[in-house]
């Protein structure tokens, strides 16, 4: 099942995000809200015996709130086409993909832990200090807290923040957490993972470079934008894509940047199965001591050769510039495309 906050591409300005959903990739998605009610109505039954059906669903955030999992949307969506009703292309309820602008899958996240997953751009950072990966990486999922207040969805527009001309993209999978949880051990905290998004952890170089000095951990050069969609893809769809043994699904990742001088220029490609920590791993390290929320996401870090420190030189030959649109796609969960423009000054 995939889920997302839509609108209609060309509908009135500032209308409200709603929630949809649809059960496998081609197939219609469904005004989640609309289903609801139609179900409810054709049984009242419905309303007694699930929660689902009790209240309107407005967000995904609204959802998780009220302590239901992503996983309990299914029910809307299995019975809506049991009852033919998606086989109806005029119905309210069913819409087009083409049709649909898409927001955040998580319009307002309680926290964003973002990790440092993948050994061949761990070590390609370290070697730039002319140093070796330090032993404690090897041993322990290591992560930082990033900014949630400036998430931006697919389509929505990120520049360089002030005082900076090394914009670059860094091409990751997030993950969004859906049950409180504290102390996981990593054989069962993989079941608190409520679905997988594409995640662009934009980050401005030379601002980062000047910070790194302190050792403290990136601030100002992370923080500016994060970019996150088009939707979450729920585990069950992923479920075939699994080695036995595996940390990750074997998942090609690829970074693509139509340039503004008209070239189109493949600049990253990886595979997720290359993660050294898996997600259950980075999710029992985070829950240690503490309590995670549902709604709170986590970034895998940058997949090998997955941003432009790594491979600028011998790809794109630039820094990101104003008319540069990054596309960051993930076999099995989607693309998110963003343009780069001028940083506004209002």
């Amino acid at each position: 099942m995939r889920v997302g906050h839509v609108r209609e591409r060309h509908g009135p300005a500032g209308a409200p995000w709603r929630l949809a959903a649809t059960a496998r990739a081609g197939a219609p998605w469904l005004d989640l809200e609309v289903s609801r009610r139609r179900l409810a109505a054709a049984d009242q039954r419905r309303a007694h015996n699930s929660v689902l059906f009790r209240q309107p669903i407005t967000t995904l955030d609204d959802v998780l709130a009220r302590g239901l999992r992503i996983e309990a949307l299914a029910e809307i969506v299995g019975s809506f086409e049991a009852s033919g009703g998606a086989d109806d292309p005029d119905d309210d309820a069913v819409l087009e993909e083409a049709d649909l602008a898409f927001g955040p899958p998580v319009l307002r996240p309680p926290a964003f832990r973002d990790f440092y997953a993948f050994e061949q751009h761990v070590a390609t950072m370290w070697s730039r200090r002319q140093s070796e990966i330090p032993e404690a990486w090897y041993r322990l999922p290591i992560f930082y807290f990033s900014n949630t207040s400036e998430l931006r969805g697919p389509g929505d527009p990120v520049w360089a923040p002030r005082g900076s001309t090394e914009l670059d993209f860094e091409l990751e999978i997030g993950a969004v957490v859906d049950t409180p949880v504290s102390d996981l051990p990593e054989d069962r905290a993989g079941q608190a993972i409520g679905g997988y998004f594409v995640l662009n952890d934009w980050s401005a170089r030379d601002l980062q470079r000047d910070e790194s000095t302190v050792r403290l951990g990136p601030a100002k050069g992370k923080d500016f934008a994060t970019s996150i969609g088009p939707w979450i893809v729920t585990p069950d769809e992923l479920a075939g894509r699994w080695q036995a043994g595996a940390k990750a699904p074997e998942l090609e990742m690829t970074a693509t940047v139509a340039a503004t001088d008209g070239r189109r220029v493949e600049v990253s490609r990886g595979s997720w199965a290359t993660a050294r920590y898996s997600f259950a791993e980075m999710l029992a390290r985070a829950s240690a001591d503490v309590h995670v929320g549902p709604g709170e996401l986590l970034g895998s870090g940058t997949v090998g050769t997955g941003c432009l420190l790594e491979v600028k030189d011998a790809t794109l030959g630039r820094w990101l510039e104003p008319g540069d649109l990054v596309t960051l796609a993930i076999e099995g969960i989607g693309e998110l495309a963003t343009p780069i423009t001028v940083r506004p000054t209002a």
